[in-house]
């Protein structure tokens, strides 16, 4: 009895691991902005919905936002002029700036369908408007390439393959494993894209793409002598990330 209950189990184990494998290959799709192919589950417009949703819990995470009008007009004008010189203006994303009273943490981010953060601690550590123009054209990359939505959908797709290898032989904890690292992989791999597509808004709106170097020095002076090492974290280290910089500039300047 007990023998065939395990052959019942590994049974249902491989089908809902067949389920989950030939779900995820029927929602890979081509992404209109980078051309890369990638597994998407959520629409444009739920991503917009997400992004608002989300977007007030963000802030108050940052303490609200900044209250000098000015600088969140700065803000505005330069993410917009980005915008309106890219492929950004043709997407259904409705974009919006916004920064961020924490003076304590140096960061920006992206949610899904456009809604874009710099807290503080970075916008005052910035030189100059070109640099502040590297730091949002990286995070309108992270949207239009859909980063978050492949992030989602893949990590519904390792939860229902865990759920198979724990129904088929207790195996759930292991696949969990390869399943959080290769999403920790796939999140450099975000970054350097983001990166690159940040270069390319950078030139078409008349900004000097050597200033995302800049950025990056000061996010490698700002981590400090003990950061963590690349393959713990999922940012890719600066150094690395100065030298694709560098790729990219090449192959868009005179484009």
């Amino acid at each position: 009895m007990r023998s065939r209950n395990f052959k019942i189990r590994i049974f249902l184990g491989i089908a809902i691991v067949a389920f989950a494998y030939l779900r995820k290959c029927s929602q890979q799709e081509e992404n209109p902005y980078t051309g890369r192919t990638q597994t998407i589950t959520l629409s444009p417009e739920q991503e917009i919905a997400i992004g608002l949703q989300s977007a007030p819990q963000m802030a108050q995470q940052h303490g609200g936002l900044h209250p000098n009008n000015n600088y969140q007009a700065f803000v505005d004008q330069v993410g917009n002029k980005l915008v309106n010189n890219s492929v950004a203006q043709q997407t259904p994303y409705k974009y919006d700036f916004h920064l961020l009273a924490d003076d304590k943490t140096i960061n920006a981010f992206a949610l899904p369908g456009g809604q874009v953060f710099i807290t503080y601690a970075l916008f005052s550590k910035l030189e100059n408007e070109d640099q502040l123009a590297g730091v949002l054209g990286h995070e309108i990359g992270h949207v239009l390439g859909k980063h978050s939505n492949e992030r989602i959908s893949e990590a519904n797709f390792w939860k229902t393959v865990t759920m198979g290898a724990s129904v088929g032989a207790d195996m759930g904890e292991f696949v969990n494993g390869i399943g959080q690292t290769t999403l920790l992989s796939n999140g450099r791999d975000d970054e350097l894209e983001s990166d690159d597509l940040g270069v390319k808004f950078m030139i078409k709106a008349g900004y000097n793409p050597e200033e995302m170097i800049g950025v990056m020095e000061i996010l490698k002076q700002a981590a400090g002598p003990n950061r963590v090492p690349e393959f713990q974290s999922t940012h890719p280290d600066p150094e690395n990330r100065i030298e694709k910089i560098q790729k990219s500039i090449e192959k868009y300047k005179n484009q």
